[in-house]
């Protein structure tokens, strides 16, 4: 069967879109201090990057509901890789053709992030809409590629800047650039379908109308937050629980939350037909209070260490499970489901860790502190669920 008329090469397609995601959004943090001493940027600046990174894929979210359907699918997932791909490179290419360094980072940050960002609402409805039966766990093992690539970026990455030297990082800038620029020519090629015919899709006026879609912005917004919040202190957890280098405790803790998260994707994709979702969904929000109370209240750092790896584990289908719930209820939903849903979840990502850390900040410093405020976050998506059952029943 030809690529054309073959769908599992548009599975695949939106597979390596996860991972050029991955890629997007983790490699320029293994820089940080390449840049701050390359540059001479201070480490304010520095950090100011991730919140650019991620604001401008917020930005993208929402206004991507209103010219992706006029524009077409494949129109923009193909425009979405050629933003990564340009992104990527100009990371290597920009700060050194502009008089302020900092300037050329932010701008190509700013042009992979419309990719990132693209790319996040896109591949979802993508994958959705292709003609296959386990809606559910073909979006849970979507999501796990996410995963998968976080840990390739990581790992890849090291494996460089050790065989290579980090001072050759704009080579493996423009290496990474290469799956995005691929994977746009791939998806050139692979049939893909919609959700909806043009004009049938529903409103974003219509969508916010419906107290049930509230309530998956909530369960979007508690999953982002449940993953973020314990994801950005895997590496302090690494580091104090085994008690190895800074280098090292990059790797063990964000590597086992992000394969942790990953498996659990996978695991519920092979299951899917004897889970419930929902109640799936429950238990792994009562694990992601446990595992958030290991890592606050522990006295032992390495079970805090463990708590850091059940909430990778217990937060994988958070996020890929609301998406399929909210699909099954809103079959016309759209591409403006998607992109609010991504809205939400993406809120929920920059809102976890913030909230960690001013709560951190007004208990003297205490991450502990901090991490236990967090339960809020997945305490709320449990109840959040439990009310979304007793809806559905009614």
């Amino acid at each position: 069967m030809r690529i054309k008329d073959n769908y599992s090469h548009t599975l695949y397609a939106s597979y390596i879109g996860y991972i050029t995601q991955a890629i997007v959004n983790n490699f320029a943090p293994l820089l940080f201090l390449t840049f701050q001493n390359t540059y001479q940027i201070p480490l304010n600046k520095i950090t100011l990057l991730v919140t650019i990174n991620f604001g401008i894929q917020l930005i993208v979210d929402l206004i991507s509901a209103k010219f992706v359907d006029k524009i077409g699918y494949r129109t923009s997932i193909v425009l979405a890789h050629i933003f990564a791909a340009f992104g990527l490179v100009g990371l290597g290419v920009f700060p050194e053709i502009f008089s302020d360094p900092y300037i050329g980072l932010l701008l190509a940050i700013f042009i992979y992030a419309i990719g990132g960002g693209l790319i996040e609402v896109l591949v979802s409805p993508i994958v959705e809409a292709c003609p296959t039966d386990k809606k559910s766990a073909a979006m849970s093992l979507l999501h796990s590629f996410y995963c998968w690539g976080y840990v390739f970026v990581v790992i890849g990455s090291t494996l460089f800047f050790i065989t290579f030297d980090i001072e050759n990082w704009r080579t493996l800038a423009f290496t990474w650039a290469i799956v995005p620029l691929l994977n746009a020519f791939y998806f050139s090629q692979v049939p893909i379908a919609t959700l909806t015919e043009n004009g049938e899709g529903m409103s974003i006026k219509k969508l916010l109308s419906l107290n049930l879609f509230w309530l998956f912005i909530l369960l979007m917004i508690c999953s982002g937050a449940s993953e973020q919040a314990m994801s950005q202190w895997a590496s302090a957890f690494a580091e104090s629980g085994l008690r190895v280098s800074k280098t090292v405790g990059d790797l063990a803790g964000p590597c086992l939350f992000a394969a942790l998260m990953g498996i659990s994707r996978v695991v519920y994709s092979k299951f899917s037909e004897r889970i419930n979702l929902q109640m799936f969904m429950m238990a792994c929000g009562c694990l992601c209070m446990v595992s958030y109370l290991f890592a606050a209240l522990s006295p032992w750092p390495t079970l805090a260490f463990i708590g850091c790896g059940l909430c990778g584990l217990s937060v994988g289908i958070l996020w890929p499970g609301t998406f399929s719930l909210a699909s099954a209820k809103f079959p016309k939903g759209g591409t403006a489901m998607f992109a609010l849903l991504a809205l939400a979840g993406d809120l929920g990502c920059s809102s976890g860790p913030t909230v960690v850390g001013m709560v951190s900040d007004h208990m003297g410093n205490s991450l502990r502190a901090g991490l236990f405020a967090a339960i809020a976050f997945p305490l709320l998506l449990t109840l959040g669920l439990v009310s979304y059952h007793r809806l559905t029943k009614i």
